[in-house]
């Protein structure tokens, strides 16, 4: 069996974390829990700041949430929409993460986006498991 290619504008991402779904689900939909695994300054899905629109599409406890992930540019016409969709799959020894972060403009972003999100969900995953992830990854 082939698995099917990656469209050229996406990322996927796969992450086991010793931890429920419940738990891992709360750290993309808790202000608090959202902060401690992203950098401060980074928005919340729920909220919409002028550089950075990021609202939840689908949210169903504690399986599977979608949001847009809008990067703006400097007029209306460079609003470039791309769409998060993070799975949490149940296992015996706790959660594995999917997450797929397609619409993303060119393959430098692509290539970009994959290296912070795969520093972000490694953040995600000490915090869900009580460890301490040390500094920010941008900070």
């Amino acid at each position: 069996m082939t698995t099917p290619a990656t469209p050229m504008d996406t990322v996927t991402l796969e992450r086991r974390i010793r931890a429920s779904p419940e738990t891992v689900f709360a750290f993309f939909t808790d202000r608090e829990k959202w902060l401690s695994w992203m950098d401060a300054d980074d928005a919340f899905p729920l909220l919409t700041l002028p550089f950075l629109t990021a609202p939840f599409l689908t949210v169903a406890p504690p399986e599977r949430l979608v949001f847009t992930w809008d990067r703006e540019g400097g007029t209306p016409a460079e609003v470039i929409p791309t769409r998060v969709e993070i799975t949490l799959e149940p296992t015996p020894a706790g959660t594995v993460l999917h997450l797929i972060h397609s619409g993303l403009p060119t393959a430098e972003a692509c290539e970009a986006h994959a290296e912070l999100w795969q520093r972000y969900v490694d953040r995600l995953a000490l915090h869900a498991e009580d460890g301490d992830p040390g500094p920010s990854v941008t900070g």
